[in-house]
C-alpha cells in the first residue's frame, strides 16, 4: 500500500516510521524544523517497552501536490491545526481514502464538507510518546487499540485493508460501528485526564498523591459520560463505559491511582498533556457546545475543563 502520513509530530513519525519498517511504500509529510531536523538526523523510533530502537528508510515530503497518487493519506495533526490543513488536503483529489487518525469531538461534516464523504475516515491512535530531538520515545496502549471506522459504521472492504497494514506495522487494531460517538467519549476522557494533570503541575505522580485528584477525575469522566447518554449517544467503548459508569466509584478511583501511578503514564498522558495543551482546549470548546444541551450538571467535569482552559493562558504567555 501507498501511504502518506499527513504530519511529522510524534505519532505521525511514530505510525510513518513503523509501517515504512514493516514493509509499506510510505512517505513522511513534515514542515520548518521538523522537515529539516528528519532530512539532517533520519528518523529514529524507540519503544520504551522492549528496548527496541529502530531507524527506518522513509521519504520526508514538504507537500501534497495535486497530482501525488497514494492509497491512502494518514492525518496525524493536532485537533486545533485541522482547519489549516483542510486546504492543503483539498488540492488533491486522487487519494480514495483520507483517514483522520486523530482527537475530534466535533464530528465529521468540517472533514467531509472540503473532502467530499465516501473518502473520509475516521480514527483515533493507539500509543502515546514524546520527541526527544529527532527520536521518538513512545510505548503501544495495550487498554486502547488503534481504532478506525467508516462514517456510516459499515465494515468495508478498505477498513479492512487499512486494519491488515496497521497490523502488519505491529499496531492491534480494532474496528468500531460508532466511530463518531467513540472520539466524543475519548474527548470527554482525554479533556477530564488532561485537566486533572495540568491541576497537579502536570505531573501524572502529583496528580495520585493529591487526595481528591484522581477521585475528581472519576467524578469528572462520569459527568461527562452521562451528558454524552443524555443527548442519546452510547457510551464508546464500552469498557469505559463499564469502567465510569456500572461501577461504584471506589473500582475506577482504585484502578486509575494504580494506572497514573506506574512510570510509562508520565510518557502516555503526562507529556502528551504538556505538549498538546491548544488541542485540549479545542476538545473542550467542541465538547461544551455538545454537551450543553444535555442540560445536567457536570460540575467535576466543569473544573476540570477549568484547569484546561487556565493552562491554555498560561501557554500562550503575556500578550
Amino acid at each position: 500500500m501507498r501511504i502518506l502520513v499527513f504530519g511529522a509530530g510524534v505519532l505521525g513519525s511514530l505510525y510513518a516510521g513503523r509501517l515504512a519498517a514493516w514493509g509499506q511504500d510510505v512517505a513522511l509529510l513534515a514542515r520548518g524544523s521538523r522537515l529539516e531536523q528528519l532530512r539532517r538526523d533520519g528518523l529514529v523510533l524507540f519503544d520504551e517497552a522492549t528496548g527496541l530502537e529502530v531507524r527506518p528508510q522513509l521519504r520526508v515530503v514538504d507537500e501534497l501536490r495535486p497530482d501525488d497518487v497514494y492509497d491512502l493519506l494518514i492525518v496525524m495533526v493536532r485537533a486545533e491545526q485541522t482547519a489549516d490543513a483542510l486546504p492543503l488536503l483539498s488540492t488533491n483529489q486522487r487519494v480514495p481514502s483520507v483517514l483522520f487518525l486523530q482527537n475530534n469531538a466535533s464530528g465529521p461534516n468540517a472533514l467531509t464538507a472540503v473532502l467530499g464523504r465516501e473518502r473520509v475516515l475516521l480514527g483515533f491512535p493507539g500509543a502515546g510518546g514524546a520527541l526527544d530531538g529527532p527520536r521518538v520515545r513512545y510505548r503501544l496502549i495495550p487498554e486502547q487499540k488503534t481504532t478506525l471506522g467508516e462514517l456510516d459504521g459499515r465494515i468495508t472492504p478498505r477498513l479492512r485493508r487499512v486494519r491488515e497494514a496497521l497490523r502488519s506495522a505491529g499496531f492491534p487494531v480494532a474496528l468500531s460501528r460508532h466511530m463518531d460517538v467513540w472520539l466524543k467519549t475519548h474527548g470527554v476522557f482525554i479533556t477530564a485526564i488532561a485537566g486533572a494533570i495540568y491541576s497537579a503541575r502536570g505531573s501524572c505522580t502529583a496528580l495520585v498523591a493529591q487526595p481528591d485528584g484522581v477521585p475528581r477525575l472519576v467524578r469528572a469522566v462520569r459527568q461527562g459520560f452521562r451528558a454524552l447518554r443524555a443527548l442519546g449517544m452510547p457510551i464508546e467503548p464500552r469498557k469505559l463505559a463499564a469502567l465510569f459508569l456500572w461501577l461504584p466509584l471506589p473500582v475506577p478511583m482504585a484502578y486509575w491511582r494504580a494506572y497514573l501511578g506506574r512510570p510509562e503514564a508520565e510518557l502516555i498522558f503526562g507529556r502528551h498533556a504538556q505538549g498538546a495543551v491548544l488541542e485540549m482546549l479545542e476538545i473542550v470548546n467542541e465538547l461544551r457546545t455538545l454537551l450543553r444541551d444535555s442540560r445536567l450538571s457536570t460540575p467535576d467535569l466543569d473544573r476540570t475543563w477549568g484547569a484546561v482552559e487556565q493552562q491554555a493562558l498560561l501557554s500562550k504567555g503575556p500578550k
